[in-house]
């Protein structure tokens, strides 16, 4: 589909999203416990606030299925959606980290079709819509404006190395069974990072692979596959095929996501069936 959104005032929502973040880390912040043992803090609940607000100004006929604001009991399956996560890695954010990241995609009939993702202690914004992926840095500040981050540069993804690729994966401790997978894929260099900022090392072209078996939802990833995918790369299921949204709770898969490939994705690269 050809987006028909103000791209630029959907970078802005985000930039504006990060900057509370980056005030309520400034200021000190409450946090909570969710029902699934996960933190939240007043951060998450502000930038969820500025971002739906947002959203509904700049687009009133689409709806927003955000993490915040998500209910099971209230499950809608809308053909075309925003997909939020206002603070994907609280807990990196907590610790005082810098990675964690803001993120929107726009859902069209079960996939994401437009990604913006925000790294507000980082300075940076990763963007991707219509085959056409960006990205736009600046020294970060708590009171940034899409003007200060200047031009937004063309990302692409590399062509993936099948051959010691290099991967990319979470900070957070690893699961035995992904380590075998990992060892399986016989990778080269591993890079950690945190949060979503996994899909953006890829779509820069500094990583072939990531791997993932850990739980996620689907505001984990959309507005990654969607900037991957627009930088020329690829997310799947166990099945090889195109990684979907609209599941049951909202709990991803087990996935791969990658570089570009000339041909169909390696067997030992597919995620084992979950």
């Amino acid at each position: 589909m050809t987006i028909n959104i103000d791209l630029l005032k959907l970078e802005d929502i985000a930039i504006t999203a990060g900057n509370a973040i980056m005030q309520f880390r400034s200021d000190g912040f409450n946090k909570e416990q969710k029902n699934d043992g996960s933190p939240v803090t007043e951060a998450d609940l502000a930038a969820d606030q500025i971002i739906n607000d947002g959203l509904a100004a700049l687009v009133p006929s689409i709806p927003a299925i955000t993490e915040e604001t998500f209910a099971l009991q209230n499950d809608q399956y809308p053909e075309q959606y925003w997909c939020v996560d206002p603070l994907d890695g609280t807990k990196g954010f907590i610790n005082g980290g810098k990675d964690f990241t803001v993120n929107i995609a726009l859902i069209d009939q079960r996939y994401p079709v437009l990604g913006v993702i925000y790294a507000p202690a980082m300075g940076v914004l990763w963007g991707g819509a219509d085959g056409r992926a960006w990205k736009r840095s600046a020294p970060p500040s708590p009171t940034m404006t899409l003007q200060q981050m200047g031009e937004a540069k063309p990302i692409t993804v590399r062509d993936a190395q099948l051959v010691k690729p290099d991967v990319v994966a979470t900070k957070a401790h690893r699961s035995p069974q992904l380590e075998r997978w990992i060892q399986t894929i016989d990778a080269g260099d591993a890079i950690a990072v945190g949060s979503s900022l996994k899909f953006c090392t890829i779509a820069e072209g500094d990583a072939d692979l990531y791997p993932r078996m850990g739980p996620t939802m689907e505001w984990d990833t959309a507005a990654g596959q969607a900037i991957l995918e627009a930088a020329g790369g690829q997310m799947v299921n166990p099945e090889g095929n195109r990684f979907s949204y609209g599941k049951p709770g909202r709990l991803n898969g087990y996935f791969t996501a990658t570089a570009r490939l000339q041909d169909t994705i390696p067997s030992h690269w597919l995620p084992p069936q979950d």
